[in-house]
């Protein structure tokens, strides 16, 4: 219950984003290092990867993880740390079997990709 005067701060997500099972991994790589660590959470433009000492905001990095239909590789640019808990991290460059692959999972999941919904109304 809020206090009076407390604020709810509601996020407004451009994609929406579903939890994945516990054992998802995800190999990523920067100028830093690298490392690999459980994904949190997914969308179709993002991920939330749990990493207790993620590199600063504005890191480019090469991500690797499997899905039930493949491999994804991607380049991504981390957007957004959360210090002990992880970062999330911003899909900026991917092929389209990776691109398939990864809405595959996310449909199976229940996200839907906003993109395709625009596309099919055209």
């Amino acid at each position: 219950m809020l206090a009076l005067g407390q604020e709810t701060k509601t996020v407004k997500r451009r994609f929406a984003r579903v939890s994945l099972p516990k054992g998802m991994l995800v190999a990523w790589q920067h100028s830093g290092g690298r490392a690999v660590s459980r994904i949190a959470h997914a969308g179709s433009g993002r991920l939330f990867i749990a990493a207790p000492d993620p590199p600063p905001a504005g890191t480019v990095m090469k991500i690797v993880f499997d899905v039930p239909s493949g491999e994804v590789r991607a380049r991504a640019i981390v957007k957004n740390v959360k210090a002990g808990q992880g970062m999330a991290v911003a899909f900026i460059d991917m092929g389209y079997p990776d691109r398939a692959r990864l809405d595959q999972l996310l449909k199976k999941t229940g996200v839907r990709n906003p993109r395709l919904r625009r596309r099919a109304r055209r």
